[in-house]
């Protein structure tokens, strides 16, 4: 039976429209969309005709209602960090990789020793666990389908589980019980780092070691194998991922791009997002990390590059002129000190730009819209790089496209009817006048702002509540401390 919203004021076709209802079909579609405008009642044709008051039996969403968010990287276990590996307490200058005085780590490259450690303890209801629990934080935050960058794929020490997508099928049940959409970015991971030395091409690389071990499937054919037997879901899409360049060899790279093309599925890799990896590659391969995925087949309309944050002119052409996608992480990219990407040259070069979450340092979608663009003005000292319409659509439809779902994203019939309400009554979005209530929400709302989130035209969150995850702030506690603190980690 149809189900109608009806939004105090929606984010139509790049204007804020008043007193909205829109119809959501058994399937989970939006049937139709209408709206008073500013002259009364109106229809679009579509069966759904608006009214400046709720209609009878209409479920009532106050405040701004946007398209769903994507959320378009993530990795869900790096959740436990939080709090754990971002502020040092030292008062050492140095560059290194080591500590300060508190124990947290001064590089990214020691930042990720720390992940290591919380990777090697996880097990398959461990992981369920923690990703139910932070999947149902990004519904609070408004975000109704996740990328899932997902390499913690054996046992520890690298034995395979009896059944061997464990790991991926605990994330697949993790966000339906959370309700909301994932793409699995099942990710090729072979490599601890590239071969030493020069003429990398077809070298294997470094060996994996230590917690590692639990990323890798030997070769690149036994990753696609592995991959194949993962099945997708109404809620959940199978889509393929490089690692990084220092993590695949390059002679398995068009392994993994071949998988995804033929299954019409999404490609993600992490790119260029630390110095360090674009020298290496230079010494073994003797080209820039984009050079390597261009002369092996990986870019293109369906891939997505994660951070992009270190790239020569030429880079930035080869991405925007293959129509590669960019998913920019900037609060993960500010707390590991990455630096600033060249998102404005990107985005006028051709790349399609989405946002992610990446290590959850925090989870709030609206921040990363407003931080590609104050993140640009620090590095331009020059404003106004994107509209509040752009980063919108960055955070929605884009990010939508670059996970595989093309039918979401925007409120229209057809669409998947899933969306997101930001209050426009709050101490941070109260005061303008609602024809900026998109300004309101990009440049001045957070995740604390979302009040509904609807993800299939089933509410999801209702008032700030999660509806399916009793406590959800309990859920993260229980199952961080589960992972991290049984023997005072």
């Amino acid at each position: 039976m149809p189900l109608t919203y009806w939004a105090e004021y929606a984010w139509l076709d790049g204007t804020v429209a008043a007193g909205v209802t829109i119809t959501a079909g058994a399937d989970g579609r939006i049937a139709g969309v209408g709206t008073t405008g500013t002259t009364g009642s109106s229809s679009n044709g579509n069966g759904t005709t608006g009214t400046p008051q709720p209609p009878p039996g209409a479920v009532v969403l106050r405040g701004l209602t946007l398209p769903g968010l994507a959320n378009a990287h993530s990795h869900a276990f790096h959740r436990a960090l939080r709090g754990r590996a971002q502020t040092g307490h030292g008062t050492g200058h140095g560059t290194g990789g080591g500590s300060g005085e508190g124990g947290a780590p001064r590089s990214f490259w020691a930042w990720r020793d720390v992940m290591y450690r919380a990777a090697a303890r996880l097990t398959p209801d461990g992981y369920h666990a923690l990703a139910r629990a932070v999947y149902a934080e990004m519904a609070l935050a408004g975000i109704t389908c996740a990328g899932e960058f997902h390499y913690l794929h054996h046992a520890p020490g690298g034995t395979r589980y009896a059944e061997p997508n464990v790991m991926g099928e605990a994330l697949i049940a993790a966000a339906a019980e959370a309700g909301i959409r994932l793409t699995l970015l099942d990710t090729a991971y072979l490599a601890a780092g590239f071969p030493e030395g020069t003429g990398g091409a077809g070298r294997t690389g470094r060996p994996l070691e230590g917690p590692q071990l639990r990323f890798g499937d030997g070769t690149a054919e036994a990753w696609a194998e592995r991959a194949a037997a993962l099945k997708p879901a109404g809620h959940a899409r199978i889509g393929a991922a490089v690692h990084s360049v220092r993590a695949v060899p390059a002679a398995g790279l068009p392994v993994v791009a071949a998988w995804a093309r033929e299954r019409g599925a999404p490609l993600h890799v992490h790119l260029s997002e630390q110095t360090a990896e674009n020298d290496a590659c230079r010494r073994a391969h003797g080209c820039t990390p984009a050079r390597l995925l261009a002369d092996h087949g990986v870019l293109g309309p369906d891939t997505t590059a994660v951070h992009a944050t270190h790239l020569t002119a030429g880079d930035i052409g080869l991405l925007g002129g293959s129509r590669t996608g960019v998913c920019m992480c900037p609060t993960t990219e500010r707390d590991l000190a990455d630096g600033i990407g060249p998102a404005v040259r990107l985005r006028d070069a051709g790349s399609r730009l989405s946002l992610g979450s990446d290590s959850h340092a925090v989870i709030d979608l609206l921040e990363e819209a407003r931080a590609m663009e104050l993140d640009e003005r620090l590095s331009s000292r020059t404003r106004g790089h994107w509209t509040a319409a752009q980063l919108l659509r960055a955070a929605g439809a884009d990010g939508h496209a670059a996970l595989g779902w093309p039918e979401a994203g925007r409120i229209a019939p057809g669409a998947f009817a899933d969306l997101t309400t930001v209050a426009l009554d709050t101490v941070r979005t109260a005061g303008p006048p609602p024809r900026l209530a998109a300004e309101a929400a990009v440049f001045a709302a957070t995740a604390a702002d979302v009040r509904h989130t609807v993800v299939g035209g089933r509410e999801i969150v209702r008032d700030g509540a999660h509806l399916l995850v009793d406590d959800v702030p309990r859920a993260l506690a229980e199952s961080v401390a589960a992972l991290l603190d049984a023997d005072g980690g």
